[in-house]
């Protein structure tokens, strides 16, 4: 618990002290977001705000875990590795993107395809170090079983042998990485939405993580002994390590928000948003909860969602239109809320998700003990 409240608090002090510093950085080497023509017109105003601001949170998250374990005298674990080394790799994606936007002076950045590649590369060699590589205990850090609140027996794919479950495991995990990450990537388009949603979903882990690690088969069965909840402990590597992680993603991301709330002086950039949404992703397939991203990532699949039914509903109907504008947040812009307004009601949703995912997290628990 030390630990973990150290490193968030470090997180936090670096962002909120090294954010205005990058600000005054980026504008100096030209580091400005570029604003698409078809968006509404009141954006307009925010062309030239430096971007890429994603460097200073995911630094801040490194630093603050990495100082944290420094100071409490315990080793990182492979989970966390693992995590940081997602975030680290999809934020290579999204810079590459950025800065291509920004070279090229107009608001496309890589292909649609180059994208994905980069996040399949990435996304992919998470999938398959995550099933290889194995703790202190010999355990691999996720499973070949797809997971809701635990593993799943009826979906393990082991079942279907270890190369092709493997397989299969491995383009199931592509799959929630690539579409979570797009999906932040695609909510971060006011000010402060997507760094406010993130917050909550990753506080959503901290929860997770650190019940996982109160009730883990290790700690309540280790030596021999007997305890009355070990036939519901769970069987998962470092929960600990993923919540120090998770609470070190929100101290970080409060610091950054602090100047990244209307009116934002820097935008997290396409570097920051890809990582977020591979790191709610990644912390799904290591805490065996990958079901529950459904929910904790709840806001951010809304809004994608949103872009894919305007999208299929336009070439059915040949032209036809279900919302004013995608994602769903411009169509409100349209319709003359307040910028402020839409992102504090639209945290409110992400908040009731996040909720719901903890809640029925804790009452599976619960019901466990009944049952």
């Amino acid at each position: 618990m030390y630990a973990l409240i150290l490193s968030a608090v470090l997180a936090f002090v670096i962002s909120i002290v090294a954010t205005p510093l990058f600000i005054k950085l980026f504008h100096r080497i030209g580091w400005g977001q570029f604003i698409r023509d078809d968006g509404p017109q009141s954006h307009h105003t925010k062309r030239g705000t430096p971007t890429m601001g994603g460097i200073v949170f995911i630094m801040a998250t490194v630093l603050g875990y990495t100082i944290g374990k420094l100071v409490t005298w315990t080793p990182p674990s492979l989970s966390a590795i693992l995590l940081l080394g997602l975030m680290v790799g999809l934020a290579a994606v999204g810079f590459i993107d950025d800065f291509m936007k920004i070279s090229n002076q107009r608001s496309l950045g890589l292909g649609g395809w180059a994208k994905v590649a980069g996040q399949v590369i990435v996304g992919g060699t998470f999938a398959v170090l995550s099933i290889t590589l194995r703790d202190e205990q010999g355990r691999t850090v996720s499973s070949l079983a797809i997971s809701g609140v635990r593993d799943i027996p009826w979906l393990d794919l082991a079942q279907l042998g270890i190369v092709v479950g493997g397989i299969l495991y491995v383009a199931w995990v592509l799959l929630m990485i690539v579409s979570t990450s797009n999906a932040v990537n695609v909510t971060d388009g006011l000010d402060g939405l997507a760094a406010g949603a993130s917050i909550l979903g990753f506080g959503g882990f901290v929860f997770i993580g650190f019940w996982q690690f109160n009730q883990s088969c290790l700690q309540l069965g280790g030596g021999g002994a007997i305890h009355e909840d070990l036939y519901r402990c769970y069987d998962v590597s470092s929960p600990l390590d993923i919540a120090i992680v998770a609470a070190c993603i929100v101290g970080a991301l409060i610091g950054f928000l602090w100047y990244n709330t209307s009116p934002a002086k820097i935008f997290m950039g396409d570097l920051g948003s890809l990582s977020l949404g591979g790191a709610l992703a990644g912390m799904a397939v290591l805490t065996h909860t990958e079901l529950l991203l459904i929910l904790i990532a709840g806001l951010p699949l809304i809004e994608t969602g949103s872009v894919i039914i305007q999208r299929a509903y336009f070439k059915i109907t040949k032209g036809k239109r279900i919302f004013l504008m995608t994602p769903i947040h411009h169509s409100f812009e349209l319709k003359g809320w307040e910028e402020v307004t839409i992102v504090v009601r639209f945290w409110i949703i992400a908040g009731i998700c996040v909720t719901a995912a903890c809640g029925i997290f804790y009452f599976e628990w619960v019901t466990a003990a009944n049952g």
